[in-house]
């Protein structure tokens, strides 16, 4: 199973001290380790699952609980090549991304991440899986050793999937620092096209964090920073 969650999560994630057998064990989901470093773990607690013997004959009946992660346990249900996943949410502490290196490691986040999702629905497709649904990150109270000022803010990300692509929209509901803008996650490659800005009356305290994020353009009588990826 740990490299199966390898090759999906294209080798940033592994488990950890897998305990117990196909049908019912636990472990922790890490950060999957380079050459001989132990693997450290990324989400709070332990992930157990219990999967029905029926799954001898391609019917998938599965839980997976945590109650230091999930909102609740999660049911999946389907076949072999296509299954739907109930909604649940999943929160961690931000400073846990330091574990995936760079440039997070340089970064250090703190705050609290929370991603919820409706039902989910996923289909094999030869060697991929397309995955149908909406997803919501949450991130609240963030802030970074690169900046004296905590927190920067609070921000939300939407992501809608459909097949192997996402359309993402990134608000922010609270400052200092202000995010926004629009993208899409095709096959693993990200587009993105956003801006960041000081909320009013906090430019001069943002003005060294917003230099170190690009170039300054301006929109009427609005300063930003132009975030782009491709």
């Amino acid at each position: 199973m740990a490299p199966l969650l390898e090759r999906q999560s294209a080798g940033r994630l592994t488990l950890g001290d897998p305990q117990g057998s196909i049908w019912r064990g636990s472990g922790f989901i890490g950060a999957a380790p380079s050459g001989l470093d132990p693997v450290t773990p990324l989400l709070p607690g332990r992930f157990s699952w219990r999967l029905s013997p029926l799954a001898l004959i391609g019917v998938v009946d599965a839980t997976l609980s945590n109650p230091d992660a999930l909102s609740e346990s999660v049911q999946i249900t389907g076949s072999w090549s296509q299954w739907q996943i109930s909604p649940a949410a999943i929160t961690m502490p931000a400073q846990r991304l330091v574990a995936l290196g760079a440039p997070l490691n340089t970064v250090v986040p703190t705050g609290t991440m929370r991603l919820s999702w409706s039902v989910l629905q996923l289909a094999r497709q030869g060697p991929r899986i397309d995955l149908t649904g909406s997803m919501q990150l949450d991130l609240t109270d963030i802030a970074s050793k690169l900046s004296p000022i905590k927190p920067l803010g609070a921000y939300q990300m939407r992501m809608d999937w459909q097949g192997q692509q996402a359309s993402l929209q990134l608000s922010s509901p609270r400052g200092p620092l202000l995010l926004s803008g629009s993208g899409k996650l095709e096959n693993g490659r990200l587009r993105f096209s956003g801006r960041a800005q000081a909320a009013p009356g906090e430019e001069e305290r943002l003005a060294n964090l917003l230099n170190l994020l690009g170039q300054r353009r301006r929109e009427g009588d609005t300063n930003f920073i132009a975030l782009e990826f491709n």
